[in-house]
């Protein structure tokens, strides 16, 4: 019977007839499947060393994807045998051996591999032997059935597919009242020498709106330029046009200031001189200050442009979310302010050349309530990307001055908070009581069975390596047996006075584990930690910990790494995968995220269980873990979409990060009855969330929802105005609607799953 043809391998070498060892990172092997008879073909590997970790992936002729990967069961000596009849287009298998390339200075990882087919299961398993023992038949179906990747549109035509969704859209608008005409908009431009072109661009583009509920208000900054002069001349008396002139360089905020006076609108928004409005943009703005009486401040998507306004990408963003704010400016462009409250607050402030809009930010949104902050999540502004604006022209000054904004914002009794750069350096990193003498107590709640390596290990780096001096350990064991565990507790409590442990013989449950040690607890928070952590960096609790001062914070989670150093966990978007998956899962360890995202703080809807800092506050309010409906996954989902709703908020920082040997201790999830529990509890957290449909706040809705990574998509209609003040959808009764099933390969949260890593 003939085997699948190998057409290649990575990162291995060949150390004997079926013998290899692991000489490179991301080892894999790609087998073509033939036009041979055979319906099974089963994959054997023995490890000559530790245990393997292998993974699957399918390519049925989209390449090899991660939402087509099957984590494999870890074992020694394991056989993974597969049908192949069934799947429409199945052509080619990639079989990763293990995790990764340990390094040089390691011992190589080796292992034997074998591959055999068979017409029949029952021939397989004659030919398997005494191996068939050791057999894991998978089942590839699921993976068969992850949507092809949608097509990558260039950026012209997907803008223009954008505009037509609008067009669309119009007839959905809120009905207009007559008695009430639509409120006037002043959009007021700071300009001096500017290229006569770029004002055509610009009065173009408000003119060709359909709504005329706007005027715009040019504030010459003492030009010099003729060609500009001439141009401004021209446009001064035309209808809807103010032409203000200051007879000297007030500098940014002062020309801005005085259209600012000028302007009659009930909302201003402000524009850059050589950027432009989208198609439509009035319009749908005009439906959101509709549909959102009680709104104080709308910002939009944009549209990124060459010189010639031409699309080439965009910023999508989520709904408001002021942590987010205190590491990136991603609000500007476009930004509606109400006149008057605006007006009140004296409106740009001087000094702050290059980042004077990001202090204007900080002060307009400052005491607003959430639901009062509408984003839209239309491409209404037109952002020229090549200019020389100052912020890109004087880099350094524009983040000193936004720094100062932020340090003035953060300030506590009257001192300035120390301002830093966030993982990139033109980001911030918001610095809280950094000299405070006392931290608040945490009481630290590890779930733990035996794994005394582990244990071990975890317990040293918080003892000797976590600068943080307050804190308590709670080791919550459901029955371990292993002598050296139990020893190492009783050393551990001698030695330790902040050291205990809660025993309790029974299955694992990890909510009834955690609800035991929380229980316990006597700090001021508690952290919840898995025993296969480990500590990189010694300040990460005291990161943590500062967290908690972002106002409404009732939840913080950390940056988790595979021990290869790719991404573990940077946050869970709920409703990727039509459940909730960790974005940017796998990916490299310096990736950034749209608009730099992953390397500064932000809300999230959900952080892992793995490493989640809860507050005392959060914990009253909240509960205890759903012992019953999440006993396994999903728990730590559920936990923070209810602390969303009694109005916690959920951050993600990356300056804590640690590493996550993820699922080291558990054993296989491919038992009867593990899958039959894990489909009821996935079952449950998409009834009680409707986690098909859900529009999670942290992620635009222009977003695929099927892939770790962002990818850009077209959603069927143009995605509704919110806010982050609406908690998630809970529902308490069963849903009858036809279950949406989470795709295959995407990492679905839960501190028990296993990981899915994309192809090289």
């Amino acid at each position: 019977m003939f085997a699948p043809l190998m057409k290649g391998h990575k990162g291995l070498a060949r150390v004997g007839a079926s013998q290899w060892s692991v000489c490179e990172a991301d080892p894999h092997f790609v087998f073509k499947l033939g036009p041979w008879p055979a319906r099974y073909i089963a994959i054997e590997v023995i490890s000559s060393g530790p245990e393997l970790e292998p993974h699957l992936y399918i390519d049925t002729g989209h390449g090899f994807r991660p939402e087509q990967v099957l984590p494999l069961p870890p074992a020694r000596h394991g056989v993974y045998a597969f049908g192949t009849g069934r799947i429409r287009g199945f052509r080619r298998v990639r079989f990763d051996p293990c995790e990764d390339y340990p390094g040089p200075e390691a011992e190589p990882d080796s292992f034997t591999l074998n591959i055999r087919a068979a017409r029949s299961l029952a021939s397989l398993r004659r030919q398997l032997g005494a191996a068939a023992d050791h057999l894991h038949l998978l089942e590839l179906d699921e993976l068969a059935k992850a949507p092809p990747p949608p097509r990558q549109l260039p950026p012209e035509e997907h803008f223009q597919a954008v505009l037509n969704l609008a067009e669309a859209g119009l007839a959905d608008m809120a009905p207009h009242d007559e008695g009430q005409p639509a409120p006037l908009l002043s959009f007021v431009v700071p300009l001096r020498d500017t290229p006569p072109a770029f004002l055509d661009a610009l009065l173009n583009s408000l003119r060709s709106q359909r709504a005329g509920n706007w005027e715009l208000v040019l504030c010459d900054d003492a030009s010099s330029n003729r060609a500009t002069l001439a141009r401004l001349e021209r446009m001064e008396g035309q209808p809807r046009i103010q032409v203000l002139r200051t007879p000297h360089n007030l500098g940014i905020a002062g020309a801005t200031n005085l259209g600012l006076a000028a302007a009659r609108g009930d909302w201003v928004g402000l524009i850059d001189h050589d950027d432009a409005l989208a198609p439509l943009a009035l319009d749908y703005l005009n439906d959101t200050i509709r549909r959102h009486p009680e709104a104080q401040f709308i910002y939009t998507d944009e549209t990124i442009t060459d010189a010639r306004l031409k699309p080439i990408g965009y910023f999508f963003k989520p709904a408001y979310d002021p942590v987010l704010l205190s590491g990136v400016n991603y609000v500007n462009h476009l930004s509606l302010y109400r006149r008057q409250r605006l007006q009140a607050l004296g409106g740009l402030s001087a000094g702050f050349d290059g980042s004077q809009d990001y202090e204007l930010l900080l002060r307009y949104l400052s005491e607003l309530p959430r639901h009062a902050i509408i984003h839209l999540p239309y491409p209404a502004y037109l952002w020229r990307r090549h200019r020389a604006s100052y912020s890109a022209t004087f880099t350094a000054t524009a983040v000193g001055h936004a720094r100062r904004a932020l340090a003035a914002h953060y300030a506590s009794n009257g001192v300035a908070a120390p301002v830093g750069p966030a993982l990139v350096p033109d980001l911030h990193r918001v610095e809280f009581s950094p000299d405070r003498r006392q931290w608040p107590c945490v009481s630290i709640v590890i779930p733990n069975r035996d794994s005394p390596a582990l244990i071990a290990r975890l317990l040293t780096d918080l003892y000797e390596r976590t600068d943080y001096a307050d804190f308590e350990v709670i080791v919550v064991d459901n029955g371990s047996t292993d002598a050296r565990t139990l020893s190492l507790y009783e050393t551990m409590r001698g030695q330790h006075r902040n050291f205990r442990t809660v025993i309790t013989p029974e299955p694992f449950n990890f909510s009834r584990q955690v609800n035991r040690g929380m229980r316990e607890a006597n700090g001021q928070a508690i952290l919840l930690l898995n025993n296969d952590i480990e500590v990189i960096a010694a300040d990460w609790l005291k990161e943590m910990v500062s967290c908690l001062d972002y106002p409404e914070t009732g939840i913080v989670g950390a940056r988790l790494l595979y021990p290869s150093g790719r991404l573990q966990h940077a946050g869970v978007i709920v409703g990727l995968g039509g459940l909730a998956g960790h974005w940017y899962a796998n990916a490299a360890q310096d990736s950034s995220g749209p608009m730099n995202r992953l390397k500064v703080r932000q809300t999230l809807s959900a952080v892992t269980g793995a490493c989640m800092l809860i507050s005392r506050q959060c914990y009253a309010q909240v509960g205890e873990f759903d012992e019953t409906a999440f006993a396994i996954a999903y728990n730590d989902i559920d936990y923070c979409l209810r602390a969303a709703a009694v109005g916690q908020r959920t951050v993600w920082t990356p300056f804590a990060t640690l590493t996550h040997h993820e699922s080291a201790t558990r054993g296989s999830d491919e038992t009867k009855a593990n899958k039959e529990r894990f489909q009821r509890e996935r079952e449950a957290l998409r009834q009680k969330y409707h986690t098909d449909t859900f529009e999670d706040p942290a992620y635009s809705p222009w977003y695929s929802r099927h892939l770790a990574a962002p990818r850009e998509i077209l959603p069927p209609i143009l995605p509704l105005s919110r806010s982050w003040a609406t908690p998630p959808p809970v529902s308490g009764e069963a849903d009858t609607s036809p279950p949406s099933r989470g795709r295959p390969g995407m990492i679905v949260t839960g501190h028990h799953s296993r990981k899915a890593r994309p192809p090289a």
